[in-house]
């Protein structure tokens, strides 16, 4: 293990939920922390917490702008570098394809190589992710499975992998790949389905709304909480050698169940009645409040996405702090005292 002591970090895409849980862990270990920032991304104040953001170090610039990765390099010379940057969700991967492949892609080589550059030593975690395993896998996957990709994300995420941090690790740099599988928190934006039920279930319970409305209720995923998650992206910078981790938990859960579990901390439980698009979900009072729509309908997304962390356990000695159901309690609890 390394000493933290007045070391440096930079994290790129530190506006996201990710950032703020990483920024909070480094800063409490006394890391010199900056942040780098689009000019457009205000981070003042961030998710309610303005001590954190007093203490973080901005650099202005653009993951798609390398002049500017390479600005930002130069003037913070970090010790570690997390790369959270990216076009994340899969809607926006695939409406702009050169976008992605800059952003997610060639964008990490341009930050592994100016980080390497300014500092030989400097430790470096890339952000990666479950779609970038094949969907002929069995579950669950692990550092073993094989690759693949069905969208956009997935390819420029496994480029990266492949191109960057592996070649990286050939020409000596401590380069690694940590595989997140998804990972939620109450700051998850609310394009992503999980967010979107526990904002919409408490508008539905105050009054707001009337109604929720889903695609593929059956669709499981390996969801755990992103302050757990960035934790282990640290224990993978401590290590003696760069080696790529999966990051899950080892379970998964249907998007029916995580609606049936905001729904009973929020004391509206779900009946749920017809089948396929015609599958209503009404309250005790017989209302519908949940309704299928096929635009957000995925019929033959049949991947089991399920996460073996064992190696991260034996190596790192991570596992899991949050559990499913605690999560989507954090999530609808901090929606409900926001929108009370």
């Amino acid at each position: 293990m390394m000493t933290t002591s007045n070391r440096v970090a930079l994290i790129t895409g530190i506006t996201g939920q990710d950032g703020y849980y990483l920024s909070k862990i480094l800063l409490d270990k006394g890391y010199k922390v900056y942040g780098f920032f689009r000019k457009k991304d205000n981070p003042f104040p961030f998710f309610g917490d303005d001590e954190i953001w007093k203490e973080i170090k901005p650099l202005y610039g653009d993951m798609f702008d390398f002049s500017s990765i390479a600005t930002a390099v130069r003037e913070s010379k970090p010790d570690e570098v997390y790369n959270l940057a990216a076009i994340s969700d899969i809607k926006s991967s695939q409406s702009d394809l050169l976008k992605t492949m800059r952003v997610n892609y060639k964008a990490v080589g341009e930050l592994l190589y100016e980080s390497f550059k300014v500092n030989t030593k400097v430790r470096f975690c890339q952000a990666s992710s479950a779609q970038v395993f094949s969907r002929d896998n069995t579950s669950p996957q692990s550092e073993f499975s094989k690759f693949g990709f069905t969208n956009p994300y997935g390819e420029s995420k496994l480029k990266a992998d492949q191109e960057y941090i592996v070649a990286g690790r050939e020409y000596g740099a401590f380069a690694c790949s940590a595989f997140l599988f998804n990972h939620e928190s109450p700051f998850r934006g609310n394009q992503f389905v999980t967010r979107k039920i526990t904002e919409t279930l408490v508008k539905i319970k105050l009054g707001i709304l009337e109604c929720l409305e889903l695609g593929n209720l059956d669709l499981k995923r390996d969801w755990g909480f992103a302050g757990d998650y960035v934790e282990a992206m640290w224990l993978m910078l401590q290590q003696d050698t760069p080696e790529d981790f999966v990051i899950a938990t080892g379970e998964n859960h249907s998007v029916r169940e995580f609606v049936e579990e905001a729904g009973r901390y929020l004391g509206i439980p779900i009946t749920w009645e017809g089948k396929g698009l015609k599958e209503v979900g009404k309250d005790k009072d017989g209302r519908i409040i949940i309704k299928i729509n096929k635009d957000f309908y995925k019929p033959n997304e049949t991947f089991i996405s399920k996460g073996d962390f064992s190696k991260a356990q034996n190596k790192l000695g991570w596992k899991p702090k949050v559990s499913f159901e605690e999560l989507v309690r954090m999530m609808t609890d901090h929606d409900l005292k926001i929108l009370s």
